[in-house]
């Protein structure tokens, strides 16, 4: 939890750099809150809760998918693969995947630091 707390925490810091822990865990905990969400949206019959849901946490999860680029080496203009349907998302989840690269433009690994 507290990863995704510091996600909201650098709410639209796309500066910097996040390691995979720090994604996934975002990522698992938005499913988790998605879900429940949806399930309350659908018991309530208020189907607008979800989206408004994603659309708080939309400038969150763009900037922890752009520091976890950065943690790549790559920039965070990258999820526009985003845009391209399946393939994209692919590509995507293959760079977000991937071990951290030594210290680059976005600042010193992450992992030495630890």
């Amino acid at each position: 939890m507290e990863y995704f707390t510091k996600a909201l925490k650098h709410y639209a810091d796309f500066t910097g750099r996040a390691r995979r822990t720090e994604y996934w865990m975002f990522f698992l905990f938005y499913i988790i809150f998605y879900v429940v969400c949806a399930t309350i949206s659908y018991a309530l019959g208020f189907e607008a809760l979800t989206a408004i849901f994603s659309l708080a946490l939309l400038i969150p999860s763009l900037s922890v998918g752009a520091r976890r680029l950065h943690d790549t080496g790559r920039t965070g203009w990258w999820q526009l693969l985003n845009l391209i349907p399946i393939i994209g998302t692919i590509v995507l989840i293959i760079f977000f995947a991937q071990d951290s690269s030594e210290d680059n433009k976005y600042g010193p690994n992450p992992k030495a630091a630890v």
